[in-house]
Order: C-alpha cells, then sequence, then structure tokens
C-alpha cells in the first residue's frame, strides 16, 4: 500500500479504512480461525457484514456514544470484529488480557467505567458475575461461546450470534444512526484504550487517537514494505498494544489477512500451515524455535 497522501481520502478511522476494503479488496482472505481443526475463512466484504451487524446489535442494546466496552479473550476473528463494531457507534473499546485475575478485571472495568462487555466463555462471564458488585456502571455482557451458560440468567447476558440476529432484524431502524456516528469519526476521535500491565503499580488507562494508531501503522507498514498479500498470526495478547498496531491498525491499512490460531497448544502447528510472511514475536520466542531445531538436527541421524 502506500503513500501518506492515502490517509487524506477520507480514511481517518478504522471504519473508515473498513469501508475501503470492504469495497476495494472485497474478496480478498480478511481473517481466518481455525475451529475443530479446519481453516475458516472471511473476506473482506465478509468481514464488513459481520461487523455491520454487531454494531446495529450494539446500537439495539443501547451503547451510547463515548461509552466503554471491555473486550476479554483469546485472538478470534469475533474480538477484532468487537472492537471496530464498537468504533463503528462512537463507543471507546478496552481490551483486557484474558488471564486477568478477577480483582484485575475489577479494577480495569471500574476504572474506565465500561457499561458493556464481550467475552469469550462461560470461564470470562463468571469472572465478571463474580466482580459485578464492584462495577457500578456495568449493565450487559455478550459472550462468544454459549457452552455452559444455557441455565444462567439472560436478561442482562446476551449471546454474540443472538446480538448480530437482533442489528440484522434491525437494520431498518438503526441504519442511519450508525452510518451518522461512523462519519463523525476522525482523527482525533478515540480509537482504543489499552491498560499497562501495571508492574509498577495499578494499570494506567492510555488513550489512543485514530492518528496514534493510523499514521503508526502507515508509517511502520511502508518501513516493512508490507503488502495487502501479506499474511500475519494474532498470537500476541489482544490487550497488548503491538498486537493492536499488527493486528488491527496495519492489517486495515494494508488489508493483509489475519490468521487466528485454535489454541496456544497448536500455535506452532497452526505457524507452519499458515507459513505467515510477516511475524512478529519477543526474542524468547525465538530463542525457543532455535532450541527446538538445534536439538531435533542433534538428535537425527544421517
Amino acid at each position: 500500500m502506500g503513500k501518506s497522501s492515502e490517509a487524506a481520502d477520507g480514511l481517518r478511522s478504522i471504519p473508515a479504512l473498513l469501508q475501503r476494503n470492504a469495497s476495494q479488496f472485497a474478496h480478498r482472505p480478511a481473517y481466518r480461525e481455525k475451529e475443530f481443526g479446519i481453516w475458516q475463512s472471511w473476506t473482506w466484504a465478509e468481514t464488513e457484514k459481520e461487523i455491520e451487524a454487531l454494531a446495529l446489535g450494539l446500537l439495539t442494546l443501547g451503547v451510547n456514544e463515548g461509552d466503554f466496552i471491555a473486550i476479554a479473550g483469546r485472538n478470534r476473528p469475533h474480538f477484532y470484529w468487537s472492537m471496530v463494531a464498537a468504533q463503528s457507534v462512537g463507543a471507546i473499546p478496552v481490551p483486557v488480557y484474558q488471564d486477568a485475575a478477577a480483582d484485575e478485571m475489577a479494577y480495569v472495568l471500574e476504572h474506565c467505567g465500561a457499561r458493556f462487555a464481550i467475552v469469550e466463555d462461560q470461564e470470562q462471564v463468571d469472572k465478571i458475575i463474580d466482580i459485578q458488585d464492584k462495577l457500578h456502571q456495568f449493565e450487559h455482557m455478550i459472550y462468544v461461546d454459549p457452552r455452559g451458560l444455557r441455565k444462567y440468567d439472560h436478561s442482562k447476558l446476551h449471546q454474540y450470534a443472538r446480538v448480530q440476529e437482533q442489528g440484522r432484524a434491525a437494520r431498518e431502524d438503526h441504519i442511519d444512526t450508525l452510518k451518522a456516528r461512523r462519519e463523525k469519526l476522525d482523527y482525533a476521535s478515540t480509537c482504543v484504550m489499552l491498560y499497562t500491565s501495571g508492574t509498577t503499580g495499578k494499570p494506567k488507562g492510555v488513550v489512543l487517537s485514530n492518528r496514534n494508531i493510523i499514521e503508526a501503522s502507515k508509517s511502520s507498514a511502508e518501513f516493512d514494505h508490507l503488502r495487502k498479500e501479506d499474511e500475519v498470526l494474532a498470537y500476541l495478547p489482544m490487550a497488548w498494544v503491538g498486537d493492536y498496531i499488527f493486528s488491527i491498525g496495519q492489517a486495515y491499512w494494508c488489508a493483509f489477512c489475519v490468521n487466528c490460531p485454535e489454541s496456544a497448544d497448536t500455535m506452532q502447528t497452526d505457524l507452519r500451515e499458515i507459513g505467515p510472511t510477516y511475524y512478529f514475536a519477543p526474542p524468547r520466542v525465538f530463542e525457543t524455535q532455535l532450541t527446538n531445531v538445534m536439538i531435533r538436527m542433534e538428535d537425527a541421524s544421517r
């Protein structure tokens, strides 16, 4: 992709980049996820429909501009879509470390004043139910994986797929509101709020604008010569700024494909199957890979 002038083509937010990708690169893959051993794939056109349905569903739940929406789960297309859907309705996504203890999660959710949360499964739902008394503004929770949740009280609990269904059903009522909120977004609008890991005290919420994310993604993509043909493996924590730049910022700027592994245990196998052209890892990961290769070489016969 290219030159700085492209940023001026009205591409002032992540939802604006999504609209461009859905029209210009409609049939190119945007996301892949391995589930039950099979790779599922979504094109940019399909991704735009998934995100729109969720954004409309959020409007039916009463999400206001400026609301904070906590997001907790492993690297899955659903959570990347959740972040962009939240932005599309003028809300602010707050990714949370999925392995955070209940108290750590309580601090972040209460500190940002989250009214909504989109989480993965029963474990995350239970965590938030346990801390609900400490959360004064919290209202609704959406979960992706329904296993084990059938008998829970669903007055404030919603299945992700159902929220999308409600969004599609109410499209006529809410599409104008969605478009108006999306078109209001500019470089100064808040793109995401990310919390520090809290190694020197309580975690601090860092507010990043569309300008922060898009300009950093654009300049780093140009430096590394990233293209829409590239493939990236999304396996780093979604609450970390690095993953946000790679898997949202650069992915939407360049229109390359984000691949989500089935689980942490199958990461190495999934990595081999995808063969990403662009792979970021801390030194520890590369050192482990190097050690494994050296051991195998030494143990191999002639």
